[in-house]
């Protein structure tokens, strides 16, 4: 699985973080859409009837609990849960 952090340094920390109910650990304090997935598969689906979905839980930010779209990102705390679900709609 690819590495999808940032190279820890002095000012950052590791998260534990749940994404589709495997505890990972990352190294920046916000995960974008694309990094979740990337998380989540391996490989990634694609294809022309895919479409992925994100949610999020336990979130360092208001509000804590959403869904999280292509191009954006959520701030994350230790806890934070991910799930993400890929339908092809065939």
């Amino acid at each position: 699985m690819p590495d999808v952090s940032a190279t820890p340094d002095a000012h950052q920390r590791d998260y534990k973080i749940v994404v589709n109910t495997r505890e990972k650990t990352v190294h920046k304090d916000a995960l974008t859409f694309e990094e979740a997935v990337r998380l989540a598969f391996d490989p990634v689906p694609s294809g022309p009837n895919v479409f992925i979905t994100v949610s999020f839980r336990h979130a360092h930010q208001k509000p804590a609990d959403g869904t999280l779209t292509a191009g954006h990102s959520v701030r994350i705390k230790n806890g934070t849960e991910f799930t993400v679900v890929s339908t092809d709609k065939s």
